[in-house]
């Protein structure tokens, strides 16, 4: 099982990774409630912004690359929502005033999450007072997406092991049917899992 994909640049020895992760978290709340405060008419403030973040992931000395993929993999859904403006009047200036704002906060989240240990922003989410049912939520996706993946990555060998035909069609559908078996077995463990949890005294 790869336990790194996520973690995988947490704890390299830079200026940035030193920091407290009460410090990190807490100035990365107030950097994006400032972005998304500011009115899109000055446009200072985000070139000052985009310039400081360029700083810190250099800092961090995490490979722009892996950045930028992670933040990829979110634009779509900022680029969804933007999308919807455009039918309304001035459509335009709100549309970058969306992706704008969404950029910059999802590159301060991809920067929090890339230069801190979960386990840390976990504990500080606790010790802050976040719901507790919160962090618990998000403290079990993360330690039961890799167990997804393991369980994906064994269905996708099982069924290469048996196909021996490379159609563009085939490759597609046993992906579709690999993905549908993986929510289906999910679900049953999700209720085993909520099942032992309550047998546990768990509420």
């Amino acid at each position: 099982m790869r336990h790194d994909f996520l973690d995988r640049y947490s704890r390299l020895p830079s200026p940035v990774h030193r920091w407290p992760a009460g410090l990190k978290l807490v100035s990365a709340l107030i950097l994006v409630l400032l972005v998304v405060l500011t009115p899109l008419a000055l446009r200072w403030p985000f070139m000052v912004v985009a310039i400081g973040l360029i700083v810190v992931a250099l800092a961090t000395r995490i490979p722009l690359g892996y950045l930028g993929k992670r933040l990829l993999l979110v634009e779509p859904f900022v680029f969804g929502l933007a999308v919807l403006t455009l039918l309304q009047p001035g459509g335009w200036a709100v549309f970058l005033g969306i992706v704008i704002k969404s950029t910059l906060c999802l590159m301060t989240m991809v920067l929090l999450a890339s230069s801190t240990p979960f386990a840390e922003l976990v504990r500080e989410l606790r010790r802050v007072r976040v719901p507790t049912l919160l962090v618990t939520t998000v403290a079990l996706l993360y330690r039961y997406l890799f167990v997804l993946l393991e369980e994906m990555e064994r269905m996708n060998r099982a069924r290469h092991s048996r196909t021996f035909t490379r159609h563009r069609w085939r490759t597609w559908k046993n992906l579709a049917s690999v993905i549908g078996q993986l929510f289906v077995r999910s679900t049953e463990r999700a209720e085993r899992i909520y099942a032992a949890m309550c047998a546990r005294g768990w509420k």
